[in-house]
């Protein structure tokens, strides 16, 4: 599972013209890529990083201070470029698998105390976002190397 993580003062996600998730920050936006090697143990980190990374403002994490957090399936995280040029997608996960596994991450986090709102998995969508900083991290579980 890798997640692109960035510290926001505002995120949105727009689906045919319509709002389908945002926060108003300070938050985090996070974009998550499943692979097809991703399991509980990697959501289980994937949660435990998002919430605990000490990456807001005056290094405190989301859990710390209750920051909102806008979750947003990305299967193109997965890609890899090394050869050609046009990515391969052969370690991206089909979305009978990585829909439950990014819903559980979700889940992880709600269960954690905080307000997480979403993407719609497998919609064309338009994220909007303000960084802040930048502030801007890549975190990788196991299965997903």
């Amino acid at each position: 599972m890798k997640a692109v993580i960035s510290r926001v003062t505002e995120a949105s996600v727009t689906v045919g013209g319509e709002v389908v998730g945002a926060l108003s920050g300070p938050g985090l936006l996070v974009l998550v890529g499943v692979s097809v090697d991703d399991d509980d143990a990697d959501v289980a980190t994937m949660v435990r990083k998002i919430s605990d990374l000490r990456i807001l403002r005056d290094e405190r994490s989301a859990a710390e201070v209750g920051a909102p957090v806008l979750v947003v399936s990305q299967f193109t995280l997965m890609g890899s470029t090394a050869k050609g040029r046009r990515p391969s997608w052969v370690r991206a996960a089909k979305g009978e698998i990585a829909e439950p596994l990014v819903e559980a991450v979700v889940t992880g986090l709600r269960d954690r105390g905080l307000e997480v709102s979403t993407g719609s998995f497998g919609a064309m969508m338009q994220v909007h976002s303000v960084n802040d900083g930048p502030f801007t991290v890549l975190v990788e579980t196991p299965g997903s190397r």
